[in-house]
């Protein structure tokens, strides 16, 4: 599944070269090192001389690098940087990371955190590992669909009626699975019942083959994050008192590692 393919709405004044030139960047990054022009031309749809002026640019700003041995292309170490900015704009407190990994290896299912940043829901921090994978495009710096992600429903749920109305009304409620809840009126009774209970559902809401269950991270008695965890939904069922039970521990935790601060 690509996010935003699905669900963002696409304005018209976009510069071309700049879209295939990250289009690039994203063939590179999924299908890994030594890729080939060829390849990436042909994947794209692109020229191969446009596809080696994009690779050229790319190769000499450092977002990738000439793998000469096998005679194709990698990411390269700028990336680094970048990708570590923005772990620092989102402000992660130390120890959430160990939270999230406790609830990985308890529960062997992926395990997020998310904030809010400005207006966004975004995802911050994941544990996950090859037997328990985070669920895609759920990666750090994800923050789209939050109407058919539990832990998008918990941080919804929080919201001021007026700021949660316009804030959807921008995100629009897309149809990602035959479950996905799209009606605006549906979506705020939900959201009511998540705000009472303290723990977000979603079955096969994002995707149908994934489930989903987060419960809120307090700050200052507000809401300021949630805790969450994904399995495939066919193993949800049986497994879901269990994967409330972790999520609610964890977010608990985590609102106390909020309060003690940098020092705690």
């Amino acid at each position: 599944m690509h996010g935003n393919d699905q669900y963002a709405v696409e304005p018209h004044d976009l510069l071309g070269s700049v879209r295939r030139a990250l289009m690039v960047l994203e063939v590179v990054a999924t299908c890994g090192d030594g890729i080939t022009a060829k390849a990436v031309a042909r994947r794209l749809g692109l020229t191969l001389p446009t596809t080696y002026r994009l690779l050229n640019t790319l190769v000499h700003d450092g977002y990738l690098v000439r793998l000469h041995h096998s005679r194709g292309y990698g990411l390269g170490y700028k990336l680094t940087d970048l990708h570590r900015h923005l772990c620092a704009e989102l402000d992660v407190t130390p120890g959430v990371s160990g939270v999230l990994h406790e609830i990985h290896q308890e529960c062997t299912a992926a395990a997020y955190y998310t904030v809010f940043r400005d207006e966004d829901i975004v995802v911050a921090e994941v544990a996950d590992s090859p037997e328990a994978p985070r669920a895609e495009p759920l990666g750090i710096g994800f923050h789209e669909a939050p109407h058919a992600t539990a832990f998008g429903k918990v941080m919804l749920s929080s919201l001021p009626a007026r700021r949660r109305q316009n804030y959807l009304r921008g995100q629009g409620l897309a149809r990602l699975t035959a479950s996905t809840i799209t009606a605006p009126d549906v979506l705020e009774g939900h959201l009511r019942q998540v705000q009472s209970s303290r723990v977000a559902v979603e079955v096969g809401e994002f995707s149908s083959e994934l489930s989903c269950v987060a419960a809120p991270v307090y700050s200052d008695g507000e809401v300021a994050g949630a805790v969450a965890t994904s399995v495939p939904t066919t193993l949800f069922a049986p497994r879901r008192r269990q994967l409330e039970e972790a999520v609610r521990l964890g977010a608990a935790r985590v609102s106390r590692l909020l309060a003690a601060g940098p020092s705690g």
